[in-house]
């Protein structure tokens, strides 16, 4: 049975008012969002001709969340050209939301869901492309022992792992503008 979101509708903020409500990392945010350029032409044309048939966009967010930082600013982007209405659930507001969409146990943001005319989710993203996810991926499943004597240290590892992989430039952005496109043609 699909998670139905209806009664959460219009319980978020827009995506400017997200921003603008930032008090942590605002100018990064600003910044990777500045910076987004379509990967190619092919791409560009289907978000801007995208028939979204009702179709909203539920982020839950945080500002303090780097994995947010990189990846909502590509997010608003992709919505803003396809013409989806978004609306951004702050994850401390909503910790009832973000408990059904955990991430291999855990709460890990963003998460971009995409809701139908009924409420009805149909679609999910987040928190990072896949790529980018895979280290924390192999992480979790070779140790699921968080008392472990050298998690915290194997858990650095994947995390200066997780960061090589994002890059400091904004070549990462392709791989979620693909994810999403995939999952809006799927529907």
């Amino acid at each position: 049975m699909a998670i139905n979101l209806a009664e959460k509708t219009g319980q978020g903020i827009s995506p400017k008012a997200f921003v603008a409500g930032m008090t942590k990392n605002q100018e990064q945010f600003q910044d990777w969002y500045r910076k987004f350029a379509w990967p190619d032409e092919t791409l560009r044309s289907f978000f801007e001709n995208y028939n979204n048939n009702g179709l909203r966009c539920v982020v839950i967010a945080a500002d303090w969340c780097g994995d947010v930082v990189r990846n909502v600013p590509v997010v608003f982007r992709l919505m803003e050209t396809a013409h989806i209405p978004t609306e951004v659930l702050i994850m401390e507001e909503h910790l009832e939301t973000i408990d059904q969409f955990l991430t291999m146990g855990g709460r890990s943001i963003p998460v971009v869901l995409f809701v139908d005319a009924r409420g009805d989710v149909v679609g999910r993203w987040g928190p990072r492309p896949t790529y980018v996810q895979e280290p924390m991926v192999a992480f979790k499943a070779e140790n699921p022992n968080r008392d472990a004597p050298d998690y915290q240290e194997k858990l650095q590892v994947t995390r200066q792992e997780i960061m090589r992989r994002y890059g400091t430039d904004t070549a990462y952005q392709k791989l979620i503008v693909e994810e999403i496109a995939d999952i809006l043609k799927a529907l």
